[in-house]
Protein backbone atom coordinates (compact mmCIF):
# COMPACT_ATOMS: atom_id res chain seq x y z
CA UNK A 1 0.00 0.00 0.00
CA UNK A 2 1.39 3.41 -0.94
CA UNK A 3 1.83 6.30 1.43
CA UNK A 4 -1.39 7.93 0.13
CA UNK A 5 -3.41 4.78 0.91
CA UNK A 6 -1.85 4.49 4.36
CA UNK A 7 -2.63 8.13 5.14
CA UNK A 8 -6.26 7.61 4.06
CA UNK A 9 -6.55 4.49 6.22
CA UNK A 10 -5.14 6.34 9.25
CA UNK A 11 -7.49 9.28 8.70
CA UNK A 12 -10.53 6.98 8.56
CA UNK A 13 -9.42 5.13 11.68
CA UNK A 14 -9.02 8.39 13.60
CA UNK A 15 -12.40 9.69 12.42
CA UNK A 16 -14.19 6.61 13.75
CA UNK A 17 -12.31 6.53 17.05
CA UNK A 18 -13.20 9.97 18.37
CA UNK A 19 -12.50 10.20 22.07
CA UNK A 20 -15.34 10.94 24.51
CA UNK A 21 -13.95 14.47 24.84
CA UNK A 22 -14.80 15.01 21.17
CA UNK A 23 -18.46 14.12 21.77
CA UNK A 24 -19.65 16.38 24.57
CA UNK A 25 -23.09 15.87 25.98
CA UNK A 26 -25.37 18.90 26.29
CA UNK A 27 -28.17 18.71 28.89
CA UNK A 28 -30.28 21.58 27.59
CA UNK A 29 -33.17 20.71 25.32
CA UNK A 30 -36.13 18.35 25.16
CA UNK A 31 -35.83 14.73 26.39
CA UNK A 32 -38.15 11.69 26.48
CA UNK A 33 -37.71 8.70 28.77
CA UNK A 34 -38.61 5.04 28.47
CA UNK A 35 -41.97 5.75 30.18
CA UNK A 36 -42.85 8.46 27.57
CA UNK A 37 -42.40 11.25 30.12
CA UNK A 38 -40.99 14.51 28.75
CA UNK A 39 -38.45 16.90 30.22
CA UNK A 40 -37.28 20.27 28.93
CA UNK A 41 -34.04 21.67 30.36
CA UNK A 42 -33.05 25.29 29.89
CA UNK A 43 -29.52 26.40 29.14
CA UNK A 44 -27.03 25.29 31.78
CA UNK A 45 -25.54 28.32 33.55
CA UNK A 46 -21.79 28.84 34.01
CA UNK A 47 -22.07 27.59 37.61
CA UNK A 48 -23.67 24.33 36.37
CA UNK A 49 -27.16 25.19 37.56
CA UNK A 50 -30.20 24.67 35.37
CA UNK A 51 -33.98 24.80 35.46
CA UNK A 52 -36.67 23.20 33.41
CA UNK A 53 -40.03 21.50 33.26
CA UNK A 54 -41.09 17.87 33.57
CA UNK A 55 -44.25 16.23 32.27
CA UNK A 56 -44.63 12.74 33.73
CA UNK A 57 -46.78 10.10 32.06
CA UNK A 58 -46.82 7.96 35.20
CA UNK A 59 -48.77 8.85 38.34
CA UNK A 60 -50.55 7.07 41.16
CA UNK A 61 -52.12 10.34 42.34
CA UNK A 62 -55.02 10.32 39.88
CA UNK A 63 -56.44 13.49 38.44
CA UNK A 64 -54.86 15.62 35.79
CA UNK A 65 -51.09 15.46 35.44
CA UNK A 66 -49.50 18.88 35.04
CA UNK A 67 -46.14 20.18 33.88
CA UNK A 68 -43.94 20.53 36.98
CA UNK A 69 -40.80 22.59 37.63
CA UNK A 70 -37.35 21.05 37.98
CA UNK A 71 -34.09 22.50 39.28
CA UNK A 72 -30.67 20.93 39.12
CA UNK A 73 -26.94 21.11 38.68
CA UNK A 74 -24.29 19.37 36.61
CA UNK A 75 -20.54 19.11 36.84
CA UNK A 76 -18.50 21.48 34.70
CA UNK A 77 -18.33 20.32 31.08
CA UNK A 78 -14.74 21.52 31.03
CA UNK A 79 -13.87 18.75 33.48
CA UNK A 80 -15.48 15.82 31.66
CA UNK A 81 -17.19 15.25 28.33
CA UNK A 82 -19.99 13.16 29.86
CA UNK A 83 -21.09 15.05 32.98
CA UNK A 84 -22.91 13.77 36.02
CA UNK A 85 -25.92 15.78 37.12
CA UNK A 86 -28.84 15.82 39.53
CA UNK A 87 -32.22 17.53 39.68
CA UNK A 88 -35.35 17.74 41.79
CA UNK A 89 -38.92 17.77 40.47
CA UNK A 90 -41.63 19.34 42.61
CA UNK A 91 -44.87 17.88 41.29
CA UNK A 92 -47.35 20.71 40.85
CA UNK A 93 -50.98 20.54 41.91
CA UNK A 94 -51.58 16.84 41.30
CA UNK A 95 -49.35 15.02 43.79
CA UNK A 96 -47.84 15.51 47.24
CA UNK A 97 -44.58 13.88 46.16
CA UNK A 98 -41.08 15.10 45.35
CA UNK A 99 -38.63 13.29 43.08
CA UNK A 100 -34.86 13.52 42.78
CA UNK A 101 -32.91 12.21 39.82
CA UNK A 102 -29.14 11.63 39.53
CA UNK A 103 -27.43 10.50 36.38
CA UNK A 104 -24.87 10.88 33.69
CA UNK A 105 -25.06 12.07 30.11
CA UNK A 106 -23.50 9.85 27.40
CA UNK A 107 -22.94 10.20 23.65
CA UNK A 108 -22.48 7.09 21.51
CA UNK A 109 -20.28 6.77 18.42
CA UNK A 110 -23.22 7.79 16.21
CA UNK A 111 -23.80 10.99 18.20
CA UNK A 112 -26.93 9.79 20.04
CA UNK A 113 -27.22 11.45 23.46
CA UNK A 114 -28.57 9.45 26.40
CA UNK A 115 -29.24 10.40 30.01
CA UNK A 116 -28.98 7.38 32.31
CA UNK A 117 -30.72 8.22 35.61
CA UNK A 118 -31.74 6.73 38.92
CA UNK A 119 -34.57 8.39 40.85
CA UNK A 120 -36.10 8.50 44.30
CA UNK A 121 -39.76 9.48 44.71
CA UNK A 122 -40.92 10.50 48.17
CA UNK A 123 -44.61 10.72 49.01
CA UNK A 124 -46.03 12.15 52.23
CA UNK A 125 -47.35 9.59 54.71
CA UNK A 126 -49.46 10.07 57.83
CA UNK A 127 -47.11 8.63 60.43
CA UNK A 128 -43.61 7.42 61.16
CA UNK A 129 -44.95 3.86 61.13
CA UNK A 130 -45.84 4.34 57.44
CA UNK A 131 -42.40 5.70 56.54
CA UNK A 132 -41.35 2.30 55.13
CA UNK A 133 -43.66 2.73 52.14
CA UNK A 134 -43.01 6.41 51.41
CA UNK A 135 -39.96 6.19 49.12
CA UNK A 136 -39.71 4.47 45.76
CA UNK A 137 -36.58 4.00 43.66
CA UNK A 138 -36.29 3.44 39.94
CA UNK A 139 -34.31 3.98 36.77
CA UNK A 140 -35.08 5.96 33.63
CA UNK A 141 -33.18 6.35 30.38
CA UNK A 142 -33.82 9.58 28.47
CA UNK A 143 -33.03 10.25 24.83
CA UNK A 144 -33.06 13.61 23.11
CA UNK A 145 -36.35 14.43 21.43
CA UNK A 146 -36.14 16.71 18.45
CA UNK A 147 -38.83 19.31 18.96
CA UNK A 148 -40.85 20.57 16.07
CA UNK A 149 -40.39 24.22 15.32
CA UNK A 150 -42.08 26.25 18.04
CA UNK A 151 -43.27 23.13 19.88
CA UNK A 152 -42.38 23.12 23.57
CA UNK A 153 -43.07 20.80 26.45
CA UNK A 154 -46.04 22.93 27.48
CA UNK A 155 -47.77 22.19 24.16
CA UNK A 156 -47.65 18.42 24.92
CA UNK A 157 -49.30 18.95 28.30
CA UNK A 158 -52.94 17.81 28.60
CA UNK A 159 -55.66 20.37 29.03
CA UNK A 160 -56.82 19.83 32.60
CA UNK A 161 -59.71 22.21 32.12
CA UNK A 162 -61.21 19.72 29.64
CA UNK A 163 -61.03 17.00 32.29
CA UNK A 164 -58.66 14.98 30.13
CA UNK A 165 -55.76 13.18 31.76
CA UNK A 166 -52.99 11.52 29.76
CA UNK A 167 -53.08 7.78 29.31
CA UNK A 168 -50.80 6.04 31.74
Amino acid sequence: MGSGGLALLLALALATCVSPAGRKCELSGLWRNNQESLMEISAVRDDGGFQGKYLTRVSLAGGCIRVSPLKGAQHDLGEVAWPTFGFTVRWERFSNATAVFVGQCFVDAGGKETLATTWLLREAVGSLEEDWKATRVGRNVFTRKRSHRGKTLQSWSPSCEDGLAPAL
